[in-house]
């Protein structure tokens, strides 16, 4: 599991809208600017979004990036131990403990980088 307690200090950062507005896009260029830094990055998507590809996501402009498929928020925790950002894409399909699972990992000193629709209709 993770150490709660760390010397860096972490963040959460949401990218939110509606359908077809740039989330996925916006969410796989922060990834890629993570990784031009030279940080470990892990990117997540929900088992339910499987619309483009089942190990990518993929944004409507076809820009792609590799991602881990999850059933639920917390097997997020133990896969992301190593990463210094972690990627979320397709947020609303995750369930309200990922609202915990991201704290945690903020608090373990992580990025972490949410897309997902504002609303629910």
């Amino acid at each position: 599991m993770l150490n709660y307690i760390t010397e860096r200090q972490g963040w959460i950062e949401v990218i939110c809208g509606s359908m077809y507005s740039g989330k996925t896009d916006e969410l796989i260029r922060r990834l890629k600017r993570a990784i031009i830094a030279k940080q470990k990055t892990i990117t997540f998507k929900p088992k339910i979004d499987d619309r483009y590809h089942k190990e990518y996501i993929v944004s409507h402009d076809k820009n792609s990036f590799e991602a881990r498929v999850v059933e639920n928020p917390e097997e997020i925790l133990h896969l992301a131990k190593d990463a210094d950002v972690v990627g979320i894409d397709e947020a609303q399909f995750m369930g309200e403990h990922l609202i915990d699972v991201v704290n945690k990992l903020a608090y373990a000193g992580k990025r972490v980088i949410l897309a997902g629709l504002d609303m629910d209709f």
